[in-house]
């Protein structure tokens, strides 16, 4: 998460650590990706830089596991909603802690339009759509690739 201090890497370090999350739920269980994930929040929360640390505590480190547990239903229009609803209810948490540490308005998006939140937040829709649909191929790889690697390692 240090990394993240490079401008560029403030979103993708946490969405890419997220992923470790996921390796947790395949090997072992929900509940123990869920308390690798608390683990993980206390250290970013003390090292990493505000930004990252909001993206990574409010979505991306417990999304893997919410994923797993949504993808249950095995009903994808009721999967997509519930996925869809977890993003915008972290968007908005983000949205207003953000507005509280700095300061953010509405008007801030002003120069979309009156409507700029609703528009900027429809492209984080898409690309979260986008996120999803990686974690769901990254998992079918490492099931193929390195969950047998791991078995045999583990002698599971």
């Amino acid at each position: 998460m240090l990394l993240s201090y490079f401008p560029y890497f403030t979103y993708a370090v946490p969405a890419i650590t997220g992923l470790l999350t996921m390796m947790l739920v395949i090997e072992i269980n929900v509940k123990w990706a869920f308390a690798g994930y608390l683990a993980a929040s206390v250290l970013v929360f003390i090292f990493a830089e505000p930004e990252s640390k909001l993206m990574y505590i409010c979505l991306f480190g417990y999304y893997p596991i919410v994923k797993a547990l949504i993808e249950r239903v095995n009903k994808p229009v009721i999967e997509w909603v519930l996925k869809l609803a977890v993003f915008n209810a972290a968007a908005l948490l983000i949205y207003v802690v953000f507005a509280e540490m700095f300061g953010i308005s509405t008007e801030d998006f002003n120069t979309l339009g009156k409507y700029g939140a609703y528009i900027f937040l429809a492209f984080g829709n898409g690309v979260f759509v986008l996120y999803d649909i990686t974690v769901s191929r990254l998992s079918g790889t490492y099931m193929l690739r390195i969950h047998p690697k791991v078995k045999k390692l583990l002698k599971i």
